[in-house]
């Protein structure tokens, strides 16, 4: 194999690679899942082979961030492959196009760019992709470690320093996928909601111009939401927060109250329901047929804030 501007010759075939991701994203608490990740991708012998572990977790708990930090920890180049459900094989491998000289010519995607460069590839939200797909890598996830193009009629070996993982939603919009691909995924690292102080940081990182008390009710109101088994993720408390801040400096002659801005950045970014946690749980727990320790919300989430809670709004209206 020979590469030059960015392309690649395999047999008789030019493949162009390409671009890694630029990205300088920080990983911030559950160290021990980094760890883990790192883990996977050791060689401890000569006759070893890394390991393509699945990540999985909620939407927005970090599962591409956290391999994107392991990637920047390994001084790999990053290449991301967005599964979808009608993802084909040549989309996974290589893509045939047409060129202005009217010849084909063959794009390696990021997956075979990876492969065949020594990066680390992304395979996210791995469960929207079909079976036919994932057949199509099966040599790749095993010790054999390369995949087979029919449309470019070529055999693609994986470089030694190849690492890759698959992020994998928990929500019912996926595939499930077959035994076969499973076993050679492994293991599985799980990602679960931040503390409450991690939780914090992150919102930090992401917004470092919010200021403390708004970030910190939107911190208590995730914590609250996981306390509740609800779903709503740190990337929930960014945008909501992001919201916030560009209606407050919107329009400086139509002024909204920071509470206000706060609740209407909330029902409009996590929907009407997220206004009532403690009746989003109930009906939740009412759908699963299990039980979840009661909690109130109202005073209970806002505490002394009271010119912060819904509740009170019709009260002072009606006073008026």
């Amino acid at each position: 194999m020979n590469t030059k501007d960015n392309s690649i010759k395999i047999g008789n075939i030019h493949l162009q690679l390409s671009e890694p991701v630029q990205s300088s994203q920080k990983w911030i608490g559950q160290i021990e899942t980094l760890r883990q990740l790192l883990a996977c991708w050791l060689i401890v012998a000569e006759e070893d082979l890394p390991l393509a572990p699945r990540i999985a977790g909620l939407p927005g708990v970090g599962k591409t961030t956290l391999a994107m930090a392991a990637a920047a920890e390994r001084n790999q180049e990053l290449f991301i492959y967005q599964c979808t459900a009608d993802t084909r094989p040549e989309d996974l491998l290589v893509t045939p196009v047409l060129a202005e000289s009217g010849t084909i010519a063959y794009h390696a995607s990021p997956l075979v760019t990876a492969m065949v460069s020594g990066g680390v590839c992304i395979l996210d939200e791995g469960n929207r992709m079909n079976e036919k797909s994932w057949a199509s890598l099966a040599p790749l996830l095993d010790h054999r470690r390369y995949v087979e193009s029919v449309v470019a009629g070529v055999v693609i070996h994986a470089d030694k320093e190849f690492r890759c993982a698959v992020t994998m939603n928990e929500d019912e919009s996926t595939y499930e996928i077959p035994d076969y691909i499973l076993s050679r995924l492994q293991p599985t690292i799980s990602l679960g909601f931040p503390e409450r102080d991690d939780e914090m940081s992150i919102l930090k990182y992401h917004l470092p111009f919010a200021e403390d008390d708004l970030l910190a009710l939107t911190v208590d109101f995730l914590q609250r939401s996981h306390e509740l088994k609800l779903d709503f993720s740190p990337r929930d408390g960014i945008h909501l927060l992001q919201y916030m801040l560009k209606r407050l400096s919107q329009d400086s002659s139509h002024p909204l109250s920071r509470d206000k801005a706060w609740y209407e950045a909330l029902q409009l970014v996590l929907g009407e329901e997220a206004m009532d946690l403690e009746a989003m749980s109930e009906k939740k727990k009412q759908a699963l047929g299990g039980e979840f320790p009661p909690m109130g919300l109202g005073s209970l989430l806002f505490g002394d804030l009271e010119s912060l809670n819904p509740d009170n709004w019709e009260d002072e209206e009606d006073d008026e």
